[in-house]
């Protein structure tokens, strides 16, 4: 044990003169190594995750709520919709309430230059949604995403709010199953629900990345109650925000036993999730860590090769070591060291710039993808996971070679053969 022991300390007092000894730029260019290669398992595989998590967070906040009520699946409304909407006003754990009017219909524009009326109309499917604006800008935000224009007010009669998805300007594709109308701000569209058809302007342009709102025409709650007929109140969906503390789960539990199933579904937001996000979350973290393990790969290659080489050139004096009688343990951990010298002054310095910057610059300046406002996910316990990985894998990549020379006869390397 004492032998052990003695050959650690003597193995890190060679460590430490070969490092002080060593050049500056080739130790720099070992650690930026190291810097790279720490970035690069964490980065990738947080940017890929952060590219869902950006779409979840939108879900939840420009959609969702913290809390979701919906039609069961057999209506086409919620019934007792203000009976529920007054008990959740009335519940301490509710901070605010959006309920909204839902309605299918077809949007048709450029239909006033028809020549024929069975002339092929450019119109597309979509869904209706009546608001009272000030309740769902409380939520959602929604007027924080508007590309153009202003949206709508309670008193506006026949102006809307298009989503983006809708309007060949922002989603140009030409598929069946995505039919979009050539309008824009300002164009009067005509709206067709129940037989029953309503030309209104477009007064803005949301885009959220959010489909359910990208696909919806917004009205003011009271005209499009009168278009659809809904004079019962009945709503489609309720978006609920939860006061601060407030456990979800349990608040679902609490409707329950008020009854709330009865009369719609009752959803916390992770529940109201699609299903694909967490299907194409885990797929992405699967190919950030096929990445990552690559970056692991070479960095081992890197420092196995620095190792090699350095020993190789110092063969005589490994020998001469061996001649005067140190253990070739303590060569061993020499090297061993100088590579963990290199993983954890690597990793060191990628940990400041992750969290000291990387991090806060996304989170402050999402990445503009296509389909989500994309974040830098790297929470502390998977990043720790993967610091340990690349120490480890750097430390064996230092012993291999050391042994490698180490072994060799001493007598042999004293004399360079």
């Amino acid at each position: 044990m004492n032998s052990f022991l003695q050959a650690i300390r003597i193995g890190f007092f060679l460590a430490y003169r070969s490092i002080k000894r060593a050049s500056f730029w080739s130790t720099g260019l070992i650690v930026a190594v190291m810097i790279l290669t720490f970035l690069n398992i964490v980065v990738v595989s947080g940017v890929l995750v952060g590219l869902i998590e950006g779409s979840i967070a939108a879900q939840k906040g420009r959609y969702l709520g913290d809390f979701f009520v919906e039609t069961l699946t057999e209506k086409t409304y919620v019934e007792n919709s203000q009976y529920l909407i007054g008990i959740l006003e009335a519940l301490p754990e509710v901070d605010k309430i959006s309920p909204r009017y839902i309605g299918s219909a077809t949007v048709e524009s450029n239909y006033q230059f028809k020549v024929d009326p069975t002339d092929t109309a450019e119109e597309a499917g979509t869904v209706l949604v009546g608001v009272n604006p000030a309740q769902e800008l409380a939520i959602t935000d929604l007027d924080q995403y508007l590309v153009e224009g202003s949206f709508i007010k309670e008193d506006d009669f026949d102006q809307v709010v298009v989503g983006a998805l809708l309007l060949k300007g922002y989603f140009d594709l030409d598929a069946e199953g995505f039919p979009v109308i050539d309008a824009g701000l300002g164009d009067t569209i005509l709206v067709r629900a129940d037989n029953i058809e309503r030309e209104v302007i477009i007064k803005g342009i949301v885009k959220t990345k959010v489909d359910q709102n990208d696909r919806r025409i917004f009205f003011p709650e009271k005209q499009l109650r009168q278009m659809i007929g809904r004079n019962d109140f009945n709503v489609g969906e309720i978006a609920v925000k939860l006061t601060e503390g407030t456990d979800p789960d349990e608040f679902k539990e609490k409707l329950q036993a008020l009854g709330f199933e009865r009369y719609a579904k009752i959803k916390t937001a992770e529940e109201a999730f699609p299903k694909f996000l967490e299907d194409i979350k885990d797929t992405f973290a699967l190919l950030g860590n096929m990445i990552s393990s690559i970056g692991l790969v070479v960095a081992s290659i890197t420092i196995f090769i620095v190792i090699f080489i350095n020993a190789l050139t110092r063969k005589k004096f490994i020998g001469i070591l061996k001649g005067i009688g140190i253990d070739r343990r303590a060569i061993e951990f020499s090297y061993m060291f100088q590579s963990f010298f290199y993983a954890v002054i690597g990793s060191a310095i990628g940990l400041v710039i992750l969290y000291g910057f990387l991090v806060p610059f996304v989170d402050a300046n999402p990445i503009d993808f296509p389909f989500s406002d994309g974040i830098l996910v790297a929470p502390a316990l998977s990043t720790s996971i993967r610091l340990v990985i690349l120490i480890v894998i750097t430390l064996i990549a230092g012993y291999v070679p050391a042994r490698m020379i180490v072994r060799k006869n001493t007598l042999d390397s004293i004399l360079g053969r």
